[in-house]
C-alpha cells in the first residue's frame, strides 16, 4: 500500500512539510508557494552532495598534487591568476585544474571563496554558539559540537565535511617521512593547530567580509576559533556520524507525527 512519488509536485497539499525539507537536490528550486497547476518535477532522490563546484575541485588538486608542498596556505600567489580562475567559476566554466597550476594559487582560491562566501560556512547566528564550545569539557564539547553541525543546511554541512576532511589529510602529512627506498619526502609543516590558524576565521565569521570591524576580533574570540576548528578537523569523522541509537529514536518519533515521511526514508535506504 505505499505511495509511489517520483516529484514533489505529485504530493497532496496535506502530505508533511518533512518531505519537501527532505529534498536534497535541487533547494532553490522550492518555492514557498506552489502554484496550482503548475508541474514542476523536482527529485525526491538526493544525487550527490552539496559541495560548491571550486571547493570540490581545489580539495582534489591539492591533495592529488599539494600534500608535501612546504607551508601550502603560508606561500604567497600569483594574484592575476587566482583572480582569472575566480573569474572563471563565476561564469560557470567547468575549471579544469592541472598539474601545471601552481599549488598555492589553487590554495589561495580556496581560501578566498570560503572567505567571500555571503552567508559564511557556519552561519553567522551559529557563531556565539560555536565558540562557546571553546571552553567546554570533553566530551561535553563533542557531545555540543555534533548537535550544532547537526543544525548547519545540508549544504554547508556537506561542505564543511568536504573541507574538514581534506584539512585533515593535509595535517597527516605534516611531518617528514620516508618511502620505501629510503629517501626522504618533505613534510608540509601544516600541522592541525596552523591549518585551524589560516582556515578558522575564514570559516567562523562574526561579521559579514567588508563590514566595520568584520577583521576585528579580539583575543579569546581567535583562540576560540582556532580550538573548534582544531577539534572538528580532529574529530570529523565522530561529529558527522549519526550513532544508531539517535537514528532509532529520531524514527520512532516520526512514526508518531509523519509517517508518511518514514516511508520516504526507507524507500530511499
Amino acid at each position: 500500500g505505499a505511495m509511489s512519488v517520483d516529484s514533489i509536485t505529485d504530493l497532496g497539499d496535506n502530505t508533511s512539510k518533512l518531505l519537501e525539507a527532505l529534498q536534497l537536490c535541487h533547494p532553490h528550486e522550492l518555492q514557498p508557494r506552489r502554484s496550482r497547476g503548475k508541474k514542476r518535477p523536482l527529485s525526491l532522490n538526493p544525487i550527490s552532495w552539496q559541495v560548491p563546484r571550486v571547493v570540490d575541485r581545489c580539495c582534489t588538486h591539492l591533495e592529488t598534487h599539494g600534500l608535501h608542498t612546504v607551508g601550502i596556505f603560508r606561500v604567497g600567489s600569483s594574484k592575476k591568476r587566482v583572480q582569472q580562475l575566480r573569474e572563471e567559476f563565476d561564469r560557470g566554466l567547468d575549471v579544469f585544474l592541472d598539474e601545471h597550476l601552481s599549488v598555492h594559487d589553487v590554495a589561495a582560491l580556496l581560501k578566498e571563496f570560503l572567505r567571500d562566501m555571503p552567508d559564511s560556512l557556519i552561519p553567522r547566528e551559529l557563531y556565539g554558539a560555536f565558540l562557546s564550545t571553546a571552553s567546554m569539557e570533553r566530551p561535553a564539547q563533542l557531545e555540543t559540537l555534533q548537535l550544532l553541525l547537526f543544525l548547519l543546511p545540508p549544504c554547508h554541512s556537506d561542505t564543511l565535511l568536504r573541507l574538514l576532511r581534506f584539512l585533515a589529510e593535509v595535517a597527516r602529512h605534516a611531518e617528514s617521512s620516508w618511502d620505501p627506498q629510503g629517501h626522504q619526502i618533505p613534510g608540509n609543516k601544516m600541522t592541525v593547530s596552523n591549518l585551524a590558524t589560516v582556515f578558522g576565521p575564514n570559516i567562523l565569521q562574526k561579521e559579514k567580509p567588508g563590514e566595520k570591524d568584520a577583521g576585528a576580533l579580539n583575543f579569546e574570540d581567535s583562540a576560540a576559533i582556532i580550538l573548534v576548528l582544531q577539534r572538528l578537523i580532529e574529530h570529523h569523522h565522530s561529529l558527522f556520524m549519526v550513532s544508531p541509537e539517535m537514528q532509532c529514536d529520531v524514527l520512532r518519533r516520526l512514526f508518531q507525527t509523519d509517517p508518511d515521511v518514514i516511508e520516504y526514508l526507507l524507500r530511499r535506504k
